[in-house]
This record gives C-alpha cells, structure tokens and sequence, in this order.
C-alpha cells in the first residue's frame, strides 16, 4: 500500500436549489468567504488558480488547480491538481429530497515532504484533519447559501 495515496469521498446535503449550490461551487475564488480551511484562492486565468488550505494541523498545502470539466447539465466539476497534491477532484451537484445532494471525490498523492515523511504514522491524523476541513465546507457552504 502506497500509504502516502489518499481517495476520499464527501456527501453533503443542503437545503439549497441545485443550480445555486453548482453556481457557489464554480466560483472556487470565493472558497475562502465561506470555508474556513480554504485560506486562499487565486485565479490565474479562466481555466486555472491556485489555493492554499490548512485544517487542524499545522501545515499549509499548496496546489495548482486546472479545470477538466465544467457540465452545468450534469452537474459536474472536476478539477486536476499539482503541487503539495497530485491527482483530481471533482464535485457532481444532484436534486434531492427538497434540496441538493453534493458528491465530493478526490484522489491524490501526496507530494509534500512532511507528509511524505510521516505517512504511515501519520495517515490516521490526515484523515480526520481531512474530515473536518470537509465538515467546515460544508457547514459554510450551507450558511452561505441560507444568506443568499
């Protein structure tokens, strides 16, 4: 096992329109107005930028995201990443119940060095860290979208 490759998987349900949770998620610039652990977020051009995240822990990643796919239809954001991560993740927006199921996927490796470092001892921690930077998205996307 390659204990340094993560797959994650997200669902969140909110009370929202489909089309306004998708609009808020396109809009990965303003990530940082409403997900605490999205510390910054820089367009470079229109298919590509760059962010910076911390959680718990005390470490900053840092990657460059391009965009793959962009399907309002279908609902579907996909993005390829490089820097401190390599791989993808993509957000698929659904009706549900009243509301909106959002699908979050992402398969990276991990490039940063004191990740790399720790990564067997480490895993455990960087999977909750995970959770709750994804619980904190969540949560503000959720108030963000109430506001509106």
């Amino acid at each position: 096992m390659d204990w340094s490759h993560y797959r994650f998987r997200s669902v969140w349900d909110l009370t929202a329109e489909p089309a306004d949770v998708f609009t808020a998620l396109e809009r990965a610039e303003d990530y940082p107005l409403w997900w605490p652990q999205v510390r910054e977020a820089t367009p470079l051009d229109e298919h590509q930028g760059t962010a910076r995240f911390r959680s718990l822990l005390p470490y900053d990643l840092f990657v460059t995201a391009t965009a793959l796919r962009r399907d309002t239809q279908a609902g579907v954001l996909e993005i390829a990443v490089t820097g401190d991560l390599e791989g993808w993740a993509r957000w698929t927006v659904r009706a549900h119940e009243g509301g909106t199921r959002v699908f979050y996927e992402q398969e990276v490796e991990v490039r940063k060095p004191l990740m790399r470092r720790f990564a067997l001892i480490g895993r455990p921690v960087f999977l909750v860290n995970h959770a709750l930077m994804m619980r904190g998205g969540r949560r503000g996307l959720a108030a963000r979208l109430r506001r509106r």
